[in-house]
C-alpha cells in the first residue's frame, strides 16, 4: 500500500482486515457441517428460479426436478437422523430406475440455483441431505478418510455435487468410488460438472462425456439439458472499471469487516492455504478490497484463484479493486485451453461480485 493511500485515510477509521495475515485451520466436523448450500443460495426455491422464456429447457428442468425431490421422500425413512461416524451402516434398498440426475449446461444458466434448490426441496431434515462442490467432497475424504466418509454419508437421503471435478483423473476415479458406494446404500444424487482438460468447443461438459467418465455410475444419472446464456451478464451493466489504489484504500477503511491486501501478495499467500480453507479465509469479511491487480502467473496459482473467487461470489462478499480488470486476469492462453471454463467462471463471477461493490466508494 503507498504511503499517500495511508495519509489519506482518516485517523479515526478502523483498521482493514488482511486475507494475507490469515491461516485458519478447519477442523473435519466444521467441513461435514458445512455440506449445505453456501450463503447465497440459502433462499433459492424452485418457484425463485426465473426460466427464460426462450429456451423452455429450463422450464422443464424446474418441473423434472421437482418431481424427483417429491420421489425421494421414502428414502432412509427408517433410522433417520443419525450420522454413521464409527458403525458400519446397513445397506438400504436402492428403488428401481435412475437415482441421480445430471444438470448439463454451460456456466451461468442457473445450474447451482437448481441445484439447490433440490436440496431444499427434498423431504429431510437438513443432517440427512450433504451439498457441497467436488473439491469440498475430496476434502471431506481428505480429513476423514475413504471409510469414514462413506459411513458418514450413508445415511443421507440427497448428495448434490456442484461443479464435478473431471480434470484430474485420480480425484474422478476416488469420488466416483464413493458415489458407486453410496448408490449401494440407496443415496440418491445429483451433480453438476466442469470441462475436461483440452475439452474445447462449447464451454460446457456435455452429457456424453460425463457419463463416459463416471463409467460404472452412469447407469445412475439422468442426464437434463439445461440451454441458455450466462444470467450474470443477461441485461446487466457492464462491470465498473477498476479504481485508484487511493480509492479502494479509503473504501476498505470507511467499510467496516473489510480487507485490504496487495493482489499479488494474496496470490502468494494462497499458495500456503490449502483451498479446503478458502471459506474460512473469508469468515465475518464484509467486503474484500484489492490494489494492483495484475495478470495472473501461471496455472497453479489461476486455480487457487479460481477456488477463492467460488467462495467469495458464494459468500456473497463483495470485490472492489484497482489495477487491471477482471476480465484481464487470465492470459488468452488460459482462457483457450482445459480449464478454460473455470477461468470464465471466475471472471463472471468476480464481475458480479465488482458490481456489488460499486456502492462503496459512494458511501
Amino acid at each position: 500500500m503507498s504511503t499517500r493511500a495511508l495519509s489519506d485515510a482518516s485517523p479515526t477509521e478502523a483498521t482493514p482486515l488482511s486475507l494475507c495475515a490469515r491461516e485458519p485451520h478447519v477442523p473435519a466436523d466444521r467441513l461435514v457441517a458445512e455440506m449445505v448450500p453456501p450463503p447465497r443460495f440459502d433462499s433459492v426455491r424452485f418457484d425463485t428460479y426465473i426460466p427464460d422464456p426462450n429456451q423452455p429447457s429450463q422450464s422443464d428442468a424446474v418441473k423434472i426436478l421437482s418431481g424427483f425431490a417429491d420421489g425421494l421422500g421414502g428414502a432412509h425413512a427408517s433410522g433417520a437422523g443419525k450420522r454413521r461416524w464409527f458403525s458400519r451402516a446397513p445397506k438400504q434398498t436402492v428403488p428401481a430406475g435412475p437415482r441421480g440426475v445430471y444438470l448439463d449446461g454451460g456456466y451461468g444458466v442457473g445450474k447451482t440455483h437448481l441445484l439447490a434448490s433440490l436440496w431444499h426441496a427434498t423431504p429431510a431434515e437438513p443432517a440427512l441431505k450433504a451439498f457441497g462442490t467436488f473439491v469440498e467432497l475430496t476434502n471431506l475424504v481428505g480429513a476423514l478418510g475413504f471409510q469414514q466418509t462413506v459411513q458418514t454419508l450413508s445415511g443421507h437421503r440427497l448428495l448434490c455435487i456442484d461443479e464435478f471435478e473431471l480434470d484430474d483423473p485420480g480425484d474422478t476415479v476416488l469420488v466416483s468410488s464413493l458415489l458407486a458406494r453410496l448408490v449401494e446404500q440407496g443415496v440418491a444424487l445429483a451433480a453438476t460438472s466442469n470441462t475436461l482438460p483440452g475439452k474445447l468447443g462449447e464451454g460446457r461438459f456435455a452429457a456424453v462425456d460425463f457419463l463416459r467418465e463416471i463409467q460404472g455410475l452412469s447407469a445412475h444419472f439422468r442426464p437434463l439439458r439445461i440451454d441458455g446464456e450466462d444470467y450474470r451478464h443477461r441485461g446487466l451493466p457492464e462491470a465498473p472499471a477498476p479504481y485508484s489504489e487511493e480509492a479502494v484504500t479509503k473504501a476498505a477503511y470507511a467499510t467496516p469487516g473489510a480487507s485490504l491486501d496487495d493482489f499479488p501478495h494474496l496470490l502468494d499467500h494462497l499458495a500456503r492455504v490449502h483451498p479446503s480453507r478458502y471459506g474460512a479465509l473469508t469468515d465475518d469479511l464484509t467486503a474484500v478490497c484489492l490494489t494492483d491487480v495484475t495478470a495472473v502467473p501461471d496455472q497453479s496459482t489461476a486455480l487457487r484463484l479460481v477456488v477463492l473467487a467460488d467462495r467469495l461470489y458464494d459468500r456473497e462478499i463483495p470485490v472492489l479493486a484497482s489495477g487491471l480488470p477482471f476480465d484481464r486476469l487470465f492470459s488468452e492462453e488460459m482462457l483457450k485451453g482445459g480449464y478454460r471454463k473455470k477461468y470464465f467462471r471466475a471472471i463472471s463471477r468476480l464481475t458480479a461480485l465488482a458490481r456489488d461493490a460499486k456502492g462503496l466508494v459512494d458511501q
